[in-house]
């Protein structure tokens, strides 16, 4: 078998090697959380592993308008809820981002550049979530959250809270 020098036309130099970089595209975040519900053994048409997080987060908001009492994640506004270990905080990283989740109804099926992280503690004036793809890596953040543990919202010139899901596998029917 011919090696990759003698296969180029007589001259040319070898092809470039990819950036590292390009690993940080396309985003892998949406994979990450996927991965991690997966391994709870959350079944896939309770939360569709997907590598974008506008699409499972449509399945989780479509499952809720179809049955709300029986939904195993549970849409609230980050004001309106303090997230506990298990639920999901998800901010809208596009141009024009959504500020409540309700929106994100009326354009379902459509893209949309979101972060989702999975919270692994609140309590003391944090939410703490672990997220992947947060610089390249798998992180764990904490967020400012008021009194009643609410999520603050972030700093005008990062992606904004737009819902926080709240994991209600072990009391749904």
């Amino acid at each position: 078998m011919a090696g990759l020098t003698e296969i180029l036309p007589e001259g040319a130099p070898p092809p470039a090697l990819p950036s590292i970089s390009l690993w940080a595209y396309p985003a892998w975040s949406a994979a990450f959380i996927s991965y991690v519900m997966q391994r709870a053994q959350v079944p896939g048409f309770v939360f569709p592993p997907s590598a974008a997080h506008s699409a499972y987060i449509d399945a989780l908001l479509a499952s809720w308008a179809s049955s709300p009492e029986n939904a195993a994640f549970r849409p609230h506004a980050p004001s309106e809820y303090a997230p506990r270990p298990g639920d999901l905080i998800c901010a809208d990283r596009s141009a024009a981002p959504l500020y409540h989740w309700q929106d994100k109804l009326a354009e379902a099926g459509q893209f949309r550049p979101m972060h989702c992280d999975v919270v692994v503690a609140a309590g003391g004036g944090l939410v703490q979530a672990i997220g992947g793809n947060v610089l390249d890596a798998v992180v764990l953040r904490r967020f400012p959250a008021d009194r009643a543990g609410h999520a603050l919202p972030p700093p005008w010139d990062k992606a904004p809270f737009f819902v926080v899901f709240e994991n209600r596998l072990d009391s749904a029917p």
